[in-house]
């Protein structure tokens, strides 16, 4: 079992930064995929982007290349995404997900057997 936990969400307005966080408890973090995906109300959950294991490649999803990066510390069992350029089509809950799977960096959410319980990221105009 790995239990994740995010924190950093928050209302900014247009143009502005955040950083999430996801913290990873249980088996070894080091050995899983990461991801991040986003909910926004109404809407199917989507990928967001995606580490390997050892935090060498990452995928991202068109919408935020550019303007989010994920990263992982395997010594603080966490990843981050920091996201640059907020826009209000951004607004959404984002959840970090481990995935002990074969790919490098899983993009379905089928793909991932651990979920952490989102965060709100609420972006204004």
């Amino acid at each position: 079992q790995v239990q994740l936990v995010e924190s950093g969400g928050g209302l900014m307005q247009a143009g502005g930064s955040l950083r999430l966080s996801c913290a990873a408890s249980g088996r070894t973090f080091g050995g899983y995929a990461m991801g991040w995906f986003r909910q926004a109300p109404g809407k199917e959950r989507e990928f967001v982007a995606a580490i390997r294991w050892s935090g060498d490649r990452t995928s991202y999803a068109d919408s935020v290349k550019g303007r989010f990066t994920i990263s992982r510390d395997n010594a603080k069992n966490t990843i981050y995404l920091q996201m640059n350029s907020l826009k209000p089509e951004d607004t959404a809950v984002f959840y970090c997900a481990a995935s002990s799977g074969s790919r490098w960096y899983p993009t379905s959410p089928d793909e991932y057997d651990y979920w952490g319980q989102g965060t709100q990221v609420t972006v204004s105009s």
